[in-house]
C-alpha cells in the first residue's frame, strides 16, 4: 500500500518506519528542510531505541522516502496520515493550526479518492474540522479516520509492531477495511483492532492518558502521606497493586510525570470538558498534584539545609534530565523544574544524562551556574549532594565508594526511588527518597 505520513517527528517517523518495515511504500513528509536533509543523510532527529536501524534498512530498500513536498506525498498515496504537532495553547486547549494547515494542503493536492488518518493527538471533534478543511479544497471522495497512537517513548518500536490494541474510528466500513488491512501485520497474535465511531476513538486517547496520569498522581499523594506517617510507599504499592482490580502498572511514585503526552492531554481533556459546560474535578486535581510533585525534591533539599537562603553557594550534581529513561525528550521534564529552582536559589549545578544533554540545554537555555558532565561520575566532584531525576538503568547500581569520595558529603536526594532503603542503611549515606523514611548515618 502507498502511504504518506505528514510530520516526521516522534509519532510520524516511528509510524512511517514501521509501516515501511511491513512492506508498504511510505513517504515521510515534513516542511522542515533541515530535518529532511538529516533524514536523507541517515541522521535521526530523535533518540528512540531501534529507530535508526529500522529507518536505515527501509530507506536502503527504497520503501521509506523523505520529502518536503506535500504534493508528492499526497499524489502518490492511498492513505495519508497527519502526524504533526498539537502543542497546548495558553488556555490548555490543543493548537490545531498545524493539523488544519496540513488538511487544507491535502485537499489542494488530492488527485483521487483518499483515506486521511488523524494520527496526531487531537481533541474530540477534530476529524470533522479536518474533513471540512479538506472539502473546501477538493471534489474528490475521501474519508477522515481517527487512529490515536499509544506509543511509549523508549519502547515505541515494540509498541507499534506489537500493540496491545489498535483503535480506529471510522465513518464507514470502507475505510475500516483499509485500516484493518494496514494493521493486519501487527496483530497476528490476535490483539484486537478496535473499530468504533470517530468521536469515540478521539475520546479514547485522552481518556487513556488521563487515567494513567491519575494513577501516577494518586500514588504521589499517597507517598506524601507515607512520609508523614512513617509508612513505606513501596510496600503500599505492592499491597494495592497485587489486587487484580488495580494492577501494578503506573503505581510508581516519583517527582511527577512529564513528556509530550500526559501533561498536554490532561490539559486538553480539562479544556474540552469546560467547553461543554463540565468540570473535570479529578483531572484538575491530577494536574495540580503533578505540578506540586515536581517541586517536592527541592523542598526536601531546602528542608535538609534549613532554608532557601541556605542553598546559595551550594553545588549539586543532578543525574537524569529526560522526563523518562530511554529517550532524549525533556518536554515538561521534572528536571527542568528542579534545576531552575536550584539555580534561582543561588546554587550551582552539574548535570548528566545519557541522551538528553543537548535537548535539555536547548530547553532551559544558558545559565551561568549550570554546566554538564560527560559521565555521571564526573558530575560529582565538589557537589554538596546528588539529586536523581530520571530512572536510567545506568544509575541503578552505582559505585557508592566513588560517590562517597567525590561528594563533599554523602547525601542523596532520589526522586525515583532507585535504591533500597535497607541497602542504603548500610552505606552511611543521608538518603531522601519518595514516600519512604529518610535514611541517616547510624540509623
Amino acid at each position: 500500500m502507498e502511504i504518506a505520513v505528514v510530520g516526521s517527528g516522534y509519532v510520524g517517523l516511528v509510524a512511517g518506519a514501521c509501516f515501511a518495515d511491513s512492506g508498504n511504500e511510505v513517504y515521510c513528509v515534513d516542511k522542515d528542510e533541515k530535518k529532511i536533509e538529516a533524514l536523507l543523510a541517515g541522521n535521526i532527529p530523535i533518540y528512540e531505541p531501534g529507530l535508526k536501524d529500522i529507518v536505515a534498512r527501509n530507506a536502503k530498500n527504497g520503501r521509506l522516502k523523505f520529502t518536503t513536498s506535500l504534493q508528492e506525498g499526497v499524489e502518490a498515496s492511498q492513505v495519508i496520515f497527519i502526524a504533526v504537532g498539537t502543542p497546548p495553547g495558553e488556555d490548555g486547549s490543543a493548537d490545531l493550526s498545524h493539523v488544519l494547515a496540513v488538511a487544507s494542503g491535502i485537499g489542494k493536492y488530492m488527485n483521487g479518492p483518499k483515506v486521511i488518518v488523524d494520527k496526531s493527538t487531537v481533541p474530540v471533534g477534530t476529524a470533522k474540522l479536518v474533513s471540512d478543511a479538506i472539502a473546501k479544497e477538493t471534489s474528490h471522495d475521501f474519508e477522515v479516520v481517527s487512529n490515536p497512537e499509544f506509543l511509549k517513548e523508549g519502547a515505541a518500536i515494540d509498541d507499534f509492531m506489537k500493540p496491545d490494541r489498535v483503535v480506529v474510528g471510522v465513518p464507514s466500513e470502507k475505510s475500516a477495511q483499509v485500516m484493518r488491512k494496514l494493521y493486519a501485520p501487527f496483530v497476528r497474535t490476535n490483539n484486537p483492532i478496535l473499530v468504533m465511531d470517530v468521536v469515540s476513538a478521539e475520546m479514547t486517547k485522552y481518556a487513556a492518558n488521563a487515567m494513567l496520569a491519575t494513577r501516577i498522581s494518586f500514588m504521589n499523594e499517597v507517598s506524601a502521606l507515607c512520609e508523614q506517617v512513617g509508612a513505606d510507599v513501596d510496600q503500599v504499592r505492592i499491597g494495592i497493586g497485587t489486587d487484580s482490580r488495580i494492577g501494578m502498572s503506573f503505581l510508581f511514585p516519583g517527582i511527577g510525570y512529564g513528556g509530550s503526552c500526559f501533561p498536554k492531554d490532561v490539559q486538553a481533556l480539562i479544556r474540552t470538558a469546560h467547553q461543554k459546560g463540565l468540570t473535570f474535578h479529578v483531572s484538575e486535581a491530577v494536574e495540580r498534584v503533578n505540578n506540586a510533585q515536581k517541586r517536592s525534591l527541592v523542598e526536601k533539599v531546602v528542608k535538609h539545609y534549613g532554608s532557601v537562603e541556605d542553598l546559595k553557594g551550594k553545588h549539586f550534581a543532578v543525574w537524569g534530565l529526560a522526563f523518562k529513561p530511554r529517550t532524549d525528550d525533556v518536554r515538561e521534564a521534572p528536571a527542568l523544574v528542579v534545576i531552575e529552582e536550584l539555580l534561582a536559589a543561588g546554587a550551582t549545578v552539574c548535570a548528566f544524562d545519557p541522551e538528553a544533554r543537548h535537548t535539555f540545554a536547548d530547553a532551559i537555555g544558558e545559565h551561568e551556574g549550570l554546566r554538564y558532565s560527560d559521565t555521571n561520575y564526573n558530575a560529582l566532584p565538589g557537589a554538596d549532594a546528588l539529586l536523581i531525576c530520571t530512572e536510567w538503568n545506568d544509575f541503578r547500581h552505582p559505585n557508592f565508594e566513588k560517590l562517597t569520595s567525590s561528594l563533599k558529603a554523602p547525601v542523596i536526594f532520589d526522586g525515583r526511588n532507585l535504591f533500597g532503603i535497607e541497602d542504603m542503611k548500610t552505606r552511611n549515606f543521608t538518603y531522601y527518597s519518595v514516600g519512604r523514611p529518610v535514611v541517616k548515618p547510624n540509623d
